[in-house]
């Protein structure tokens, strides 16, 4: 395919206090080549229990709840700020915090609950940051954050985990542990996000509705099976080892999986990103397809897409070594216009490739067109998957998917001439 690259190899108050706005958008750790992992889950669900494991395996775990609790303890300026703000009605006959208290002014309208935010979220933030900071250039960071997912911080991190389990077990759980009537215990898990909202975010799904020695299980098959690769190949820019093609049937999942992914190229990309987009066969409903997600980082130029290299190898997108374009489709483009940056996915289990292309060339435009039409296009589809399941099964014992990729060149040029056609008579634009 060419965009395959031709290269030269080488909701309680607990929970109000601490949402993530500040402590996960804090620029100052994004660029650290550390595995960051965000791991939350619904109350009840048994989320401590994986924090617990990941930490006896190695994780340098940071609690938000507990950064939350820190920031307002006795003797705090958080604390201080917090009873100037809403008075010494929040503080309990020793002292502390009252939550209960504080709650009811806190939560009693949008202004207060900003009040309160204001508070709270530089210092949850500033902790968070030190406490990143601290951990060792190897470490596997896990930020164990209750809110992730309704706070949308899914792109700070380069690997979702979350924690879940069905209704009644985390009904049952809270119950038994906590002593919470079953109806508030309800309340509770309805007022959090749901576990389709979940479902979108999560990189890795873990149920834990059974016992803790099956999650626990699941949590070091996790850990020595992508979190450790992971963060290695991070850290270390490991090269890619080649494979051969394998077209598999298409996973409905595909699309919800390049959202993720695109919306950390965003993070990392900054202003410099034009547009980012989710290309390629996994892009295209119903279609077979290598198991690779092709995503598109548009950038004004090749000189931008050199400035955030780093930053996107740094977000677990490594940068290929090598000299890397696309098959010129036209002589009246210079050569150099159809250059191009390439860059691959670090985690071992969601192979990723990243082309960053520049609006000064054509072929941006084109990796648009093409899936466009084809998605337009089911005969054309079913051509195409024919074609590519025919090449993956000549080259099945080939090292890598290059001479595939290359056979299926002029299947492509010609298609594309036919979508510059269609374009043309519907009006078509990127």
């Amino acid at each position: 395919m060419w965009w395959n690259p031709t290269a030269c190899h080488p909701n309680s108050l607990h929970n109000g206090l601490v949402d993530g706005g500040a402590s996960a958008r804090v620029a100052n750790w994004l660029n650290a080549r550390m595995l960051r992992v965000g791991l939350t889950g619904g109350i009840g669900s048994g989320k401590s229990t994986v924090a617990a494991r990941l930490a006896e395996l190695g994780a340098t775990v940071i609690d938000a709840d507990r950064i939350a609790r820190e920031v307002v303890e006795p003797g705090t300026d958080g604390l201080a700020e917090i009873v100037a703000e809403f008075g010494e009605s929040v503080l309990t006959a020793g002292g502390e915090l009252d939550r209960t208290a504080l709650a009811a002014k806190a939560f009693a309208d949008d202004e207060s609950r900003a009040r309160l935010n204001a508070i709270t979220h530089p210092r949850i933030g500033r902790r968070t940051v030190e406490l990143m900071q601290q951990a060792a250039p190897d470490a596997i960071v896990v930020h164990d954050i209750p809110l992730l997912v309704e706070g949308g911080m899914g792109a700070n991190y380069h690997l979702v985990l979350v924690v879940d389990a069905d209704e009644d077990v985390r009904v049952e759980r809270l119950v038994g542990s906590r002593g919470m009537a079953e109806q508030d215990a309800r309340a509770r898990i309805a007022a959090q996000a749901t576990r389709e909202q979940r479902e979108a975010a999560a990189d890795v799904w873990l149920d834990n509705s059974g016992t803790q020695e099956k999650v626990r299980a699941e949590v070091d098959e996790l850990w020595h099976e992508r979190l450790v690769p992971f963060e290695a190949n991070v850290r270390l820019r490991a090269p890619r080892p080649p494979k051969p093609p394998v077209i598999v049937e298409p996973d409905p999942t595909w699309a919800v999986q390049a959202e993720r992914l695109l919306a950390r190229v965003r993070v990392a990309a900054g202003d410099k990103a034009v547009r980012v987009d989710h290309i390629g066969s996994t892009a295209v409903p119903g279609l077979p397809a290598k198991d690779t997600i092709d995503l598109q980082l548009t950038v004004r130029t090749l000189a931008d897409a050199d400035l955030i290299g780093d930053a996107l190898s740094d977000a677990g997108f490594v940068r290929a070594e090598g000299h890397w374009f696309d098959q010129p489709q036209d002589e009246s483009t210079p050569p150099e216009r159809w250059h191009k940056r390439f860059h691959y996915g670090a985690d071992p289990q969601r192979p990723v490739n990243l082309h960053v292309r520049s609006t000064e060339g054509p072929a941006w435009r084109l990796a648009l067109l093409f899936r466009d039409w084809i998605r337009e296009h089911p005969k054309e589809a079913e051509v195409y998957a024919d074609i590519k399941q025919r090449l993956a099964r000549a080259h099945a014992d080939d090292a890598s998917s290059l001479n595939y990729s290359e056979e299926k060149q002029s299947w492509v040029d010609a298609a594309f001439v036919r979508a510059q056609r269609w374009a043309a008579d519907t009006g078509w634009e990127a």
